[in-house]
């Protein structure tokens, strides 16, 4: 009872008879833990079948009595009960109390019910002996490892809920009754009880310190049945898995080469389950952290960010997922999308993203080795075969795109390089996916047909070709390098497609799995500051041409005439790439012409009604007019836009002057309106202006 229930205060120290027990008394006692508001404000301790009663029974040394059979029948203490089951024991109890007159009323109550995750069945609590691993020391040691820095957790936020769980812990009950796992090494020494025990290695072990106790040489020994809990036998994993404690201090051996481990991958949800046993047990077993780092990836859960779950039908299975998509989209998917200890929604649109980034990294290749070195022979194909970062000299040699595109290549290998050392592992594989699709196929694959292909506007220049071909290899061998680990096996497919220095009969023995991790090298400048701000500014230039040809509905093959207005050494450049800058703006390569900014060339070739793009400062395009539209097609077009942008403003705004509509319809709904009118007419202006361009 409740110690301020005055209902029941008088009672306190008394005995109550057990109801159906044959006379067994309890006594009275007062704790908070009672709710005087739940049913009849007493409350029944039973100490040996519920695990809060246990808890109150320590606490006031109760007799724990245990009623129940390991087969869910009654036993001897049940009294009148013994030998029924425990359902049939329930109804007959409650049928009993009713004909004693002992039942006040009966109340329907929910409440939680554990039952068996494999069979189903119901669970009782019930008493039983179990054996427990002391763990305060363990866990001071492995709380000071995390303190020390011995271990760094990744995220450190996790640091605190390492700590709260070791400085709350509690002695680890390792007894398991099931039929499978590590036997707990524990003797009994006699046929029958279990007052004496050894603790031993082996049952030799066991028979020798038993002779030491007194006993006989042929003493009966009874090894223990209950098995070691899952988290114990898997907190062995790091040393017992390399040889201890055959091989502890062994030169050479596994346990000697292999542990400690440096990084631990694993979700944070078993930090304490596993990570922190393995700690405990490696620290106190072997005197070691079992690693360095602990990585704490996050859960996989659905697309709306709720768990996944077979009751809700929203688990994706991976091998279904892989047979749709892949194995390599799966896989980047789940690593990019990790950030250290958050949770991962998956959906399908994203799998499918990476499985089309996968298609595009072959066709690269595809373009790279079927096109570009085709017809090329086994010495010219050796001598394009990546061994190390390009040397300064030969970086200097090169024109911009090319100085460009390895200027970023290398800046990707320092910045992947370092995200992963950090564990950043999302930002890094995304970085790479950003690099392949935005400027190697979008910019460098495009520009190097200018290099390789006559009908391309190029590719009468040898020594552009070469250079070209050596830097598609180049960069697109690094960056598969990069990608490897995300998409091994795409990665690993195609990397044996390029030229290698290993090629040859046996190259299939060789494995982009095995091959060196990219290498910059400290002492040779091969990224350049000024190639990659000119390089942007060419890029400037070509998007901003390419979004005039859209904005003028410009049709698709379609070239059309150019003037270029740049400074110094940014038109020196522009200049040594203007066929790429025709091929890739589809100018017209007879009517594009470049001019210093300032110039009496550049003023007078800027007089002709044109389309002005500044880019930035130091480049400007003027795109005449009569080459992007047809003057009497775009002004019949833009008379129907006007036609038809008046009956729209003229409808709205005789809604607007309703006063009807202002005055009853909600003020965010007149406010909309009043913001369509004003758009309505603005894009009206801008058709009228056009219009009158035409006109002059």
């Amino acid at each position: 009872m409740h110690p301020e229930d005055e209902r029941y205060k008088h009672l306190v120290g008394k005995a109550l008879v057990v109801p159906m027990s044959g006379g067994r008394t309890v006594p009275v006692i007062a704790d908070e833990y009672v709710d005087m508001e739940f049913g009849t404000g007493a409350l029944k301790i039973t100490p040996g079948h519920d695990p809060n009663d246990y808890t109150l029974g320590k606490k006031f040394d109760l007799p724990i009595i245990n009623i129940m059979n390991k087969d869910g029948s009654m036993n001897a203490n049940a009294g009148q009960y013994d030998g029924l089951d425990r359902f049939e024991c329930r109804q007959q109890l409650w049928t009993d109390m009713e004909t004693e007159g002992l039942v006040i009323k009966a109340d329907p109550h929910t409440q939680r019910v554990p039952r068996s995750q494999r069979g189903g069945e119901i669970i009782e609590p019930l008493v039983s002996s179990q054996w427990f691993v002391k763990t305060e020391g363990m866990g001071a040691k492995a709380l000071k490892a995390v303190e020390d820095g011995d271990i760094k957790i990744v995220p450190q936020r996790f640091d605190k809920i390492w700590n709260n769980w070791l400085t709350d812990i509690h002695d680890w009950c390792v007894s398991r009754q099931l039929w499978w796992g590590h036997r707990i090494p524990v003797w009994y020494v006699g046929e029958t009880g279990e007052d004496e025990f050894i603790v031993a290695r082996n049952e030799k072990e066991a028979r020798e310190k038993a002779v030491a106790n007194g006993h006989s040489a042929d003493v009966v020994l009874r090894q223990e049945e209950d098995v070691l809990d899952t988290w114990f036998s898997s907190g062995l994993w790091p040393f017992a898995t390399v040889g201890w404690p055959q091989n502890e201090g062994v030169k050479g051996s596994d346990f000697d080469r292999f542990f400690p481990a440096s990084c631990l991958e694993t979700g944070y949800d078993i930090i304490f389950f596993w990570v922190a046993r393995m700690v405990m047990m490696g620290i106190e077993l072997t005197g070691k952290s079992p690693f360095s780092v602990v990585y704490l990836h996050g859960l996989v859960r659905a697309a709306d960010g709720s768990k996944m779950s077979k009751t809700k039908g929203n688990v994706l299975d991976p091998l279904d997922t892989v047979a749709e998509f892949g194995a390599d989209s799966l896989r980047y998917s789940l690593v990019t999308g990790v950030t250290p200890g958050q949770d991962i929604p998956l959906n399908m649109e994203k799998i499918e993203a990476n499985r089309n980034f996968a298609n595009k990294l072959w066709n690269c290749c595809k373009f790279v080795t079927g096109n570009a070195l085709k017809d090329l022979s086994d010495e010219d194909l050796a001598s394009l075969a990546v061994s190390g970062p390009i040397e300064q000299e030969e970086f200097d040699s090169l024109l911009l795109p090319e100085r460009y595109i390895i200027s970023k290549c290398h800046t990707l290998v320092a910045s992947v390089t370092q995200d992963i050392e950090k564990y950043q592992l999302g930002a890094a594989g995304s970085k790479v996916y950003e690099f392949l699709w935005d400027q190697f196929a979008d910019w460098y694959i495009e520009i190097s047909k200018t290099r390789l292909y006559e009908g391309a506007g190029g590719g009468d220049n040898i020594e552009e070709a070469q250079a070209a071909r050596r830097v598609l290899v180049y960069v697109l061998d690094t960056s598969l390098r990069l990608l490897h680990p995300y998409m091994p096996y795409v990665t690993e497919q195609l990397w044996h497609h390029l030229p290698r220095a290993d090629a040859g009969p046996d190259q299939a023995a060789h494995a982009l799995m095995l091959a060196n991790w990219p290498q910059m090298n400290d002492n040779v400048l091969t990224t350049s500051e000024a190639a990659v701000a000119q390089f942007e500014s060419f890029q400037a230039l070509t998007r901003s041409v390419r979004n005039a040809r859209a904005e003028y509905n410009v049709e698709p093959g379609k070239r059309i005439a150019a003037v270029i207005v740049a400074r110094g050494k940014l038109k020196q450049a522009i200049e040594k790439e203007l066929k790429s800058l025709i091929a890739l703006a589809k100018l017209d390569p007879e009517q594009t012409l470049i001019y210093e900014a300032g110039s009496e060339e550049a003023r007078q070739a800027t007089q002709v009604e044109s389309v002005q793009v500044v880019v930035q400062d130091g480049v400007e395009a003027f795109l005449p007019l009569s080459g992007l539209i047809d003057p009497e097609k775009e002004r019949l077009r833009l008379e129907k836009r006007r036609e038809k942008l008046e009956k729209e403003i003229q409808k709205l705004a005789g809604r607007l002057q309703s006063k009807g509509f202002v005055d009853k319809a909600p003020a965010d709904v007149v406010e909309k309106a009043q913001a369509e009118l004003a758009e309505l007419e603005d894009q009206a202006g801008k058709v009228q202006a056009s219009l009158e361009t035409l006109t002059q």
